[in-house]
């Protein structure tokens, strides 16, 4: 697989999304702006300019209308695709760690750090309610209690009814929508911090990465662990295929220890492993950093990785991808 290398980031890339149709790679980085790129060429299509820090977690609707980006300035913005311009500015207390929209795209939620004495919280708000958004009051608030660990990664569950969050403890949480309730709590699976979550494109899995070197697959609906594909180093993003029987890990050794590391004893590759068999298939090489966020196309004909290199590197399968198949 000879990659489309994309350089748009002047530091480390934290987040890659791909719209629901795949030809659009939305990226974030620490660099405060994020970017969108044509999936099929590598061409910047444009940039979202606004935020004053980190951008720490992105999502685009499933109609590719809207996208939003929570940062380290203590806001979270919903901006229009299209144009580029901010629509909405959510101002916070502590910085936004994981954003994300249903699937319907009406609700949009985001996640604050617990710092400075605030609690770590989120956020739902409901699109269609313009008294909701221009006032700034939720439809929802979930308050984390001081006792659990801060939220380091959320997704949407099935139909919107729930939201699944990682945490920086190794616990597993699923939570109501509408009154805000937990309802499945899991703290033995992990053992460190919960660095991504990414759902199936059927939303019935859920696919976990750890720093204590793990990935698990787990039922989204019930949170009962299902698989487990270890590694030797921590893994900071994992991603199920939406056309195969496949997953792909990236990480590599923490970013605070690299210096000058070659990249083979920093194991900075993407992993792909069977989805059943648990066993590790095929690498890929060519990153100079660990791998921070990894992503299938939802055509499933190509992956892309973005690392505290700055780099993104979208890879087109080759047809042996294709053609590989396990005996059993």
């Amino acid at each position: 697989m000879k990659p489309i290398m994309l350089h748009g980031h002047e530091r480390a890339i934290t987040q890659i999304k791909y719209n629901r149709e795949g030809d659009l790679l939305f990226t974030s980085a620490k660099d405060h702006i994020p970017n969108v790129w044509f999936s099929i060429n590598g061409e910047r299509l444009g940039t979202f300019k606004g935020h004053n820090g980190a951008v720490w977690s992105i999502d685009v609707s499933w109609d590719s209308a809207k996208f939003m980006s929570g940062a380290a300035d203590n806001t979270c913005k919903i901006w229009d695709c299209s144009t580029g311009k901010c629509l909405d500015t959510f101002k916070t207390e502590t910085a936004v760690r994981s954003t994300g929209f249903s699937y319907s795209g009406n609700m949009v939620m985001f996640t604050t750090d617990q710092a400075m004495g605030r609690p770590c919280e989120c956020f739902i708000y409901d699109q269609r309610d313009g008294a909701q958004m221009s006032s700034q009051k939720p439809f929802q608030r979930i308050t984390i209690p001081k006792s659990r660990s801060k939220i380091t990664a959320g997704v949407w569950g099935a139909l919107d009814e729930y939201l699944i969050f990682g945490h920086d403890g190794g616990e597993l949480t699923q939570w109501d929508v509408t009154d805000g309730e937990e309802i499945v709590t899991k703290y033995e699976d992990h053992k460190g911090k919960i660095n991504d979550l990414q759902m199936s494109a059927d939303k019935t899995m859920l696919i976990t990465s750890s720093k204590d070197t793990y990935s698990k697959l787990f039922d989204a609906a019930t949170l009962n662990h299902m698989k487990t594909y270890k590694t030797s180093r921590p893994v900071n993003s994992a991603a199920i295929s939406p056309s195969g029987d496949h997953v792909v890990l990236g990480g590599g050794q923490e970013a605070m220890e690299v210096t000058q590391t070659d990249k083979r004893s920093g194991k900075f590759e993407a992993r792909f492993y069977h989805l059943v068999f648990e066993e590790e298939f095929g690498r890929v090489k060519g990153h100079f950093g660990p791998i921070n966020s990894l992503a299938f196309n939802p055509n499933g004909e190509e992956y892309s990785s973005g690392a505290e290199d700055g780099y993104i590197r979208v890879h087109r399968f080759d047809q042996s991808y294709f053609d590989f198949d396990f005996d059993y």
